[in-house]
C-alpha cells in the first residue's frame, strides 16, 4: 500500500544530536531509545478507517514524527512500519450503517488520512501495510501458534456452515510459561482491572470454551455477511492483534527499537501483540514501549464514540482559509 509524500526535510544541521530518552510504558521511567546497530526500527499502530483523522490521531503521529526526526539528528538510520486495520468490527459496523461497501468506505478514509499527514508534514512509513494485503502470512503465523501450542480452537455455533465452525484463542499462560514475555510486563495492570479494559475494548472475557476469560482472538471463523478469506486455519479473519506482530516481524525483524501507538493501546493491543510476537520469535517484541497521551476537548477525552472530534481536515481547512 503506498504511503504519502516524503516532507521536505534540512540535508543537514550543525552537531550531532544524542539518543532521545523516551518514556517506556512497560518499565514507567525513561529510556535511552537506542538501536542494537545504527538502525533504529519503529512501529506505530496505524488506523481503522472508518472516519476521519482527528487531533488524537494527529497528535500520536506527530509524536512518533517527532521522534524519528531526533533519531535522525542522532545519527542513526530509520526503518519504520505502519499498519492499517482495513478489516475490523468498527470499520463492517460503520459501512452496514451508512450502506456502503467496506472496501469502499476503507479505501476513502486512507485516502483522507494520507492527505492529513501530508498536510502536517509527517514523516511516511517505509512500510505502510493494509492487513487485507497480509492475510496470507497471517493465518500461517495462527497455524503455527496452533502447532507450538499456544493456541487452540474452541467452538463457533454462529459460524457459517461452510466454515471450519471453530475460532481460534491464543493461550496466554502458555506463552507467559514458555516465551520471554508475561502477561502484565507491557501494562502492568493487576487481573482485575486488565478484565474490565479487556471487555471495553473488544475482548470477550465471557466467551464460552476459553482455557482462560483474557484469552484474545486469533482467527474468527466466517459469519454470514462478513468478509473472509480461505486459510490454513480455515475460512474467516484475523483478530486485532495478530496482525500487527505479523506485520512488524516481517518489515522490522524480532525486536524493534520502539512499539509505539496511542495510549489506548497499552491494554490490550500492545500487550497481546507482544505475546504473540515473543510465542512465534522467541525475542521480546521490542526495547521500548511508548505511548503518546489521549486528547481532551472540553473536559473529555477527544473519540469517535463521544462524538467530540476536531477533525484534522476541516482545522487545516480553517486555518488556510
Amino acid at each position: 500500500m503506498e504511503a504519502w509524500p516524503f516532507p521536505e526535510l534540512p540535508a543537514s544541521v550543525p552537531g550531532r544530536g544524542l539518543a532521545p530518552l523516551v518514556y517506556d510504558s512497560a518499565t514507567r521511567g525513561l529510556v535511552a531509545a537506542e538501536p542494537e546497530g545504527d538502525t533504529a526500527t519503529l512501529y506505530v499502530c496505524g488506523i481503522t478507517p472508518y472516519d476521519a483523522t482527528h487531533l488524537g490521531h494527529a497528535n500520536t503521529y506527530l509524536a512518533f514524527d517527532t521522534l524519528q526526526r531526533v533519531w535522525r539528528d542522532a545519527g542513526y538510520a530509520v526503518r519504520y512500519a505502519q499498519n492499517v486495520t482495513d478489516v475490523d468490527d468498527p470499520l463492517l459496523e460503520r459501512a452496514t450503517r451508512d450502506d456502503v461497501d467496506w472496501r469502499d468506505l476503507a479505501r476513502s478514509e486512507v485516502d483522507g488520512f494520507r492527505a492529513d499527514m501530508t498536510a502536517l508534514g509527517i514523516i511516511p512509513p517505509d512500510a505502510y501495510v493494509a492487513v487485507t494485503d497480509r492475510m496470507e502470512p497471517t493465518a500461517v503465523a495462527v497455524a503455527e501458534l496452533l502447532a507450538a501450542g499456544f493456541a487452540y480452537r474452541v467452538p463457533a455455533p454462529e459460524a457459517s456452515a461452510d466454515s471450519d465452525g471453530v475460532d481460534v484463542y491464543f493461550d496466554q499462560v502458555a506463552a507467559s510459561d514458555l516465551t520471554p514475555w508475561r502477561l502484565g510486563d507491557e501494562s502492568r495492570m493487576g487481573r482485575d482491572e486488565m478484565l474490565r479494559i479487556f471487555a471495553e475494548r473488544g475482548g470477550d472475557p465471557g466467551r464460552e470454551g476459553k482455557r482462560d476469560e483474557l484469552d484474545p482472538l486469533l482467527w474468527r471463523a466466517k459469519r454470514e455477511g462478513e468478509p473472509w478469506w480461505e486459510s490454513p486455519v480455515g475460512r474467516g479473519r484475523p483478530g486485532w492483534h495478530i496482525e500487527c506482530a505479523v506485520i512488524a516481524l516481517d518489515e522490522l525483524g524480532s525486536t524493534v527499537t520502539v512499539l509505539g501507538g496511542g495510549s489506548d493501546l497499552v491494554f490490550p493491543h500492545h500487550e497481546f501483540s507482544a505475546a504473540h510476537t515473543s510465542a512465534l520469535s522467541g525475542e521480546p517484541a521490542a526495547r521500548l514501549y511508548a505511548h503518546a497521551g489521549m486528547v481532551g476537548y472540553r473536559g473529555e477525552k477527544m473519540s469517535k464514540s463521544l462524538g467530540n472530534l476536531v477533525k484534522v481536515k476541516e482545522l487545516v481547512a480553517a486555518l488556510m482559509a
